[in-house]
């Protein structure tokens, strides 16, 4: 079938593996015990998640082992800056259900191609991939997410963000940005309108493949165009942050879903992950589930060395990174859907032990609004699970327009038996495969 693919240049593809030798940085899978250790002279931030109500008489308890710094009551957490020393005799408080010290998050691409041309034809070869769009451009399924709350934790959207997207689509009124965090112990506050000066730009690639985007004033397809994204802010604008201010994210999406949109199906993605599980996001996690909160995260870039999390985290929807033909943008992938056209990345991550890899999506080489200079409109390729993860959790918003009664279980149960095994893989390499739309929906 005919396929209408970008050219990159010998110069181009040089490049790039020289920016991927030069920009990946390696995961530190002892991240939480080197912080440790670098701070036992001094305070750091700690996690604490409590197995009771807060009450007075415990946070008077923890007050004397250091400076309660933040408290999120509808998860029983609290954050503490107190000596590394202590963190031993506060696990074991009759009270505290976990601690641990802040955990770094990151959501790094692997790579960035500049994409300097566009070809005829509004499908992206993802969307093809899973069975959203069919080559040039139209909706092989009905669904189109209308209806679905999306909150996309991530780094914001660039100031730029309304020449990419509708305005109709972003929910202003309701996005977010939420700082500090980390060993240094500083509280974290919500910080008024940065959702929408990111520097970063990985958050604005991430929406577009929810929702689509313009190029040049052409439409590009999304896979949920339709849905409804709220934009929470809780990493740097270096795309890094910590577990206390992603659960607070969490914890905003979640009573949104108890509140205003307690008559709408609520998605959270996050395309970000850590080396660790930390007490304070899991809780925020299982706090959002039994709201009814569905969320999907990226399974992380760490190759053989195993998940970051919280994708490994069993109730969340994890996703792996596949790919086709790198340097395709506007292409007709081959139908019906033919495992062996497809490849799981090296650097996607291998679920190892009792980490949970639910299915696969595109995340190599897949194009979206990215910016390199402030105010400059550009587009790049971006790979990494990043990328697979909002493909994932656009889907989910199909499924839950479809049936808006499906619960978390429910959706992760249903995806993982309608994905299609990628030939030559292990379900700890893809989970159970790669997830198309129409299977997902029937």
């Amino acid at each position: 079938m005919k396929k209408i693919l970008l050219i990159v240049s010998f110069f181009s593809l040089i490049l790039l593996f020289v920016s991927c030798e030069k920009n990946v940085t390696e995961p530190n899978l002892n991240e939480g015990v080197n912080s440790l250790n670098k701070a036992k002279a001094g305070n750091i931030a700690i996690n604490i998640v409590l197995n009771t109500t807060i009450t007075d008489k415990i946070l008077t308890k923890l007050g004397s082992y250091g400076k309660v710094m933040d408290v999120i009551y509808e998860i029983n957490a609290v954050r503490l800056l107190a000596k590394a020393d202590f963190l031993t005799t506060i696990q074991a408080l009759p009270f505290v259900e976990g601690a641990n010290p802040d955990a770094e998050r990151n959501a790094p691409p692997i790579d960035a191609v500049p994409l300097e041309d566009f070809t005829e034809g509004y499908s992206p070869w993802n969307l093809d991939a899973i069975n959203v769009t069919q080559f040039p451009y139209y909706r092989t399924v009905q669904e189109t997410g209308e209806g679905v709350i999306i909150g996309v934790l991530d780094t914001g959207l660039k100031d730029s963000w309304r020449q990419y997207f509708p305005q109709e689509r972003i929910l202003t009124e309701y996005a977010k940005s939420f700082g500090g965090g980390g060993a240094a112990g500083i509280n974290v506050s919500e910080q008024p309108n940065k959702w929408e000066h990111d520097q970063n730009s990985h958050g604005i690639h991430v929406t577009s493949t929810i929702i689509g985007f313009s190029f040049y004033g052409d439409p590009i397809a999304g896979v949920a165009p339709m849905a409804k994204i709220i934009p929470v802010k809780v990493l740097n604008q270096n795309g890094s942050g910590w577990s206390s201010v992603i659960a607070k994210g969490i914890v905003y999406i979640a009573d949104l879903k108890a509140g205003d949109f307690s008559s709408k199906p609520v998605v959270i993605n996050m395309s970000l992950g850590g080396s660790s599980l930390d007490a304070m996001e899991q809780a925020a996690i299982d706090y959002a589930i039994s709201k009814g909160v569905i969320i999907v995260a990226s399974a992380g870039n760490n190759g053989t060395r195993g998940m970051g999390y919280p994708g490994a985290y069993p109730p969340v929807i994890s996703a792996a990174s596949c790919g086709w033909q790198p340097g395709a943008f506007i292409a007709d992938v081959p139908d019906p859907t033919n495992p062996d056209d497809y490849y799981i990345a090296d650097y996607s991550s291998r679920a190892i032990g009792t980490q949970d890899l639910d299915v696969t999506a595109p995340g190599d080489w897949v194009v979206g609004p990215y910016q390199l200079q402030s105010g400059k409109i550009s587009y790049y390729y971006l790979s990494g699970t990043s990328m697979a993860s909002p493909h994932v959790a656009g889907i989910v918003a199909l499924m839950l327009q479809n049936d808006p009664t499906l619960n978390a279980s429910q959706v992760e149960s249903k995806l993982e038996s309608a994905a299609i095994p990628i030939t030559g893989y292990t379900p700890a390499d893809q989970g159970s495969g790669l997830i198309t739309a129409d299977k997902a929906l029937n």
